[in-house]
């Protein structure tokens, strides 16, 4: 009797992981053992049209990336792309999610409409931004003529000076629907008996967004902004779509620059290792940030 009933506490105890078991194998094919083949190209010289020259070579990669001036410049550059991207996204999303949480008669409509920039397809964000700022047809040097801010047609995509930017504009307006609805979400939770009470103390609407608002929603604002770092980090379907990483290193960002050294260059060993360094440097901002909620947890 013994025996059996220890039997079934095995047995209970056993059945959540059993029911684990699938989803923890999947990962493991899918997430687990892509990282750890990255992780061996990288200390190898692994040139994809030279494949029987596969040599180990340590951490040779590694040391190469960090005299390398692209890999600076592309450093640089995605730290100017996730910072001003994720920023923007989070200001303009939580504009947009203040105004959609007032009542006016179209608020359901003008809801449905701010999904629609997440909602398209990368590609075609490239491709619509590339005509918007289309030297001889697009739309921006257009308004830029008319408003008389401008004397002749810009080559926006074409100057190092003007890319980056205009690639960020682009990401910035697709991005910041996720903030606006993540915070909408937010804001629905914080209880109106707040307001009323800030609103008898004689809060003005300033305050009252400052000291309910805000804290009330800062744990939501915060996992969504970790989570855009990670996407804008990683992104660079755009970029490829509207210049290629041009003119020059101009718009190149770590992603790309590892994408384009492992597909264009076939340098399988070296794209892995900045694959890594990346991977590390984002691993970095995650630790931080769990570091920060565990210590606000504890308070």
């Amino acid at each position: 009797m013994n025996k059996t009933t220890a039997s079934s506490a095995m047995l209970r105890a056993a059945t959540p992981y059993g029911f684990l078991l699938p989803a923890l194998l999947v990962t493991a094919l899918v997430i687990l053992f892509p990282v750890l083949q990255t992780a061996w190209y990288s200390l190898h010289d692994y040139i994809l049209y030279d494949p029987d020259n596969f040599r180990f070579v340590g951490l040779r990669n590694f040391a190469t990336a960090l005299s390398d001036e692209v890999f600076w410049i592309a450093l640089l550059n995605s730290a100017i792309w996730v910072a001003g991207i994720v920023s923007l996204q989070l200001l303009l999303g939580l504009g947009a999610a203040l105004l959609l949480n007032q009542s006016f008669w179209w608020r359901g409509m003008a809801r449905a409409l701010v999904i629609i920039p997440w909602a398209l397809p990368s590609v075609i964000i490239g491709l619509m931004w590339t005509w918007i700022y289309d030297f001889n047809l697009g739309v921006f040097n257009d308004i830029l003529l008319r408003l008389g801010l401008i004397s002749a047609p810009h080559p926006w995509l074409a100057q190092p000076s003007t890319a980056l930017a205009c690639i960020m504009l682009a990401l910035v307006w697709q991005g910041f629907p996720f903030f606006t609805v993540t915070i909408l979400a937010g804001l629905q939770t914080v209880p109106g008996e707040l307001y009323e009470a800030a609103e008898i103390d004689g809060a003005s609407p300033w305050r009252q967004f400052v000291h309910v608002t805000l804290p009330s929603i800062a744990g939501i604002v915060t996992t969504a902004v970790l989570l855009r770092i990670i996407w804008v980090a990683n992104s660079l379907d755009v970029i490829l779509v509207m210049t290629g990483g041009g003119p020059g290193y101009a718009t190149h960002t770590l992603p790309l620059y590892a994408f384009l050294r492992a597909y264009t260059g076939m340098e399988f060993g070296y794209a892995a290792s900045l694959s890594l360094m990346l991977t590390a440097i984002l691993l970095g901002i995650v630790w931080l940030y769990v570091r920060r909620q565990a210590g606000e947890m504890e308070r």
